[in-house]
């Protein structure tokens, strides 16, 4: 039996790590967000009516997005025979495992095995990274095959740019049937940058990579074209819309608009809790005094650009070139810049060794807050469920004590098994502080100390206060009421509709005002249904027969269910 090399047991273990840290609590938390049914739902309706190349849901709209990730989830639920929460995030977590294991063989290969496999953990473990892993969002799908096509682009350098690289074409018109044409721009970019700085010159750039683009776009093409002959115009104009109007900044509604200074924050909050261990960093670090002229310093950035390893060139140029080209729309959200991460990851994996060696003082301060706060989430669960929330029922509030009173009935083995374990690194990393400096066992302690932290919250503490927050119970009452039928309903904001009980109901809900019928149910928030009373109270009778208990996910108010019926129907 050959013997396994330590790439490879890494390799393995990785995989582990990955697969148990992810998967099986996917399905645990009910969609309380309005983004996830959103996606879903076009899933269902794709099974439903046999259209894999533009569903119509809610009724009349037609996905804002490229069918890849959707695809994904079919393919998913076909043995299930159903859509739901998780085989909707499964294609999400799938791709942030192949992505994490993929990284790790790729700077495995051109640096070390340590710096490799401790990158993939930190991106593994980051909260942005974590939280798009755990969704019903293209985003990790996208963000999986823009850097698989880096990766591959990356090699075909190496081969001294000989033949097609197959691979990376196939990724990027994978990543562009997810999401749009940025999953071709983006790594053309980087690779085309990257090569002139490698002294290739800019005709021999551009008759190397625009072939590459171009053949990227066959496939999505194909479907751009079918799609356009279902949807015509309408479909024409919402991808001028989504892919160039947001970049733009001429949308015809406001999307996610912030400040260029939002990416850098989110950034820092993105990798907590590694980005505090960063920020600790900067204040035990000797800091000189700058000496020389702007020219000079330049001088020295491009002499050691020049010098650097090629593999962390392109790294470098992976963040910076993704990270200005999201700088630029209006349109900003946090998990658009998700492709810079697992560099980032690389860069990150090496400071936290330097750290080690150079500055275990920051170390020792980061895992003692670390281990306070698996300690304190360790107490507090602990009196949850020894019935506090019982005791003092009356002076809590109602939401509070309704989370703590659930809280202690959802333990389970994961949490206890995790519960345990992060006592046993705590006490692990108390132990062996003063080896701090000798090997790397220091920060895998507080890295798996982490994961506890995380399983933990995963497994039994974010499902029990996510699920009461989501309108799926109420969405069960809505389904008991109106066991079959269309449900018709009004939201006065546009584009927005009830995705969550729309999900819940298999995509039964469809617009009111568009349909005007004779009789049937209505959903509609309390503040609309002012304005649907007062214009259509004289055309119909409205019966309040369900009132929800909290206000609504997608519409931020009390969700009313109505039978209604036109007056001269009901006269005749």
């Amino acid at each position: 039996m050959p013997k396994i090399s330590s790439r490879f047991s890494l390799f393995l273990l990785l995989l582990i790590i990955s697969t148990l840290t992810i998967i099986p609590y996917l399905g645990l938390t009910n969609f309380h967000t309005k983004g996830e049914p959103r996606e879903a739902i076009v899933t269902v309706s794709m099974l439903q009516n046999d259209n894999w190349i533009l569903p119509v849901n809610n009724g009349s709209d037609i996905a804002y997005k490229p069918p890849f990730f959707h695809w994904c989830i079919a393919a998913l639920s076909l043995p299930t025979g159903e859509v739901t929460e998780f085989t909707s995030r499964l294609p999400s977590a799938l791709a942030v495992i192949i992505m994490s294991a993929m990284c790790f063989l790729f700077f495995a290969k051109r640096s070390r095995n340590d710096i490799a496999f401790l990158s993939a953990l930190l991106l593994l473990s980051g909260f942005e990274v974590h939280r798009a892993a755990m969704a019903s969002r293209v985003d990790m799908v996208l963000t999986c095959f823009i850097v698989l096509a880096l990766l591959q682009l990356y090699r075909w350098w190496e081969h001294h740019l000989r033949g097609i690289p197959v691979w990376a074409i196939l990724f990027m018109s994978i990543a562009t049937l997810t999401k749009g044409p940025v999953g071709i721009i983006l790594p053309c970019t980087v690779i085309g940058v990257f090569l002139l700085l490698q002294k290739v010159s800019l005709w021999k750039t551009i008759y190397k990579v625009l072939p590459l683009a171009l053949l990227a776009c066959i496939l999505p093409l194909a479907w751009y074209y079918a799609a356009y002959l279902q949807g015509g115009d309408t479909f024409l104009q919402l991808v001028m819309e989504e892919n160039f109007g947001r970049f733009l900044g001429k949308m015809t509604y406001e999307s996610h608009e912030q400040p260029v200074i939002y990416y850098f924050y989110i950034t820092l909050a993105g990798w907590l809790p590694w980005s505090l261990l960063v920020i600790m960093s900067l204040f035990v670090l000797k800091y000189k005094r700058p000496k020389g002229t702007v020219r000079q310093y330049w001088n020295r950035f491009k002499e050691y650009i020049a010098h650097m390893d090629r593999m962390r060139l392109f790294s470098l140029l992976a963040i910076v070139i993704i990270f200005v080209f999201y700088c630029i729309p209006k349109s900003k959200r946090s998990v658009y810049i998700l492709p810079i991460y697992p560099f980032i990851a690389y860069f990150l994996a090496e400071y936290m060794l330097y750290l080690l060696k150079q500055k275990p003082q920051v170390w020792r301060v980061f895992s003692i807050f670390i281990a306070s706060v698996g300690t304190l989430l360790l107490v507090i669960l602990l009196l949850v469920k020894s019935g506090i929330a019982d005791r003092y029922h009356e002076i809590l509030p109602d939401d509070m004590a309704y989370y703590m009173t659930a809280l202690a009935e959802s333990w389970n083995i994961v949490s206890i098994i995790s519960g345990i374990c992060i006592v046993f690194l705590i006490y692990d990393i108390y132990k062996s502080k003063r080896y701090l400096t000798y090997n790397n066992r220091y920060i895998y302690s507080v890295v798996a100390l982490f994961f506890g932290i995380q399983l933990m919250l995963d497994a039994s503490t974010l499902p029990v206060i996510l699920n009461a927050k989501s309108m799926k119970p109420f969405a069960d009452k809505v389904v008991a009421e109106v066991p079959e039928g269309k449900i018709y309903s009004y939201v006065s904001t546009p584009m927005l509709h009830f995705f969550i009980i729309n999900f819940y109901t298999q995509d039964r809900v469809v617009e009111f005002e568009r349909e005007t019928p004779q009789a049937g149910y209505l959903l509609v928030g309390e503040h609309d249904f002012n304005y649907i009373r007062e214009k259509y109270g004289e055309e119909y009778t409205f019966t309040p027969t369900l009132r929800s208990d909290r206000k609504g996910n997608d519409v931020k108010d009390f969700v009313l269910l109505l039978d209604f019926q036109k007056r001269d129907s009901a006269e005749d």
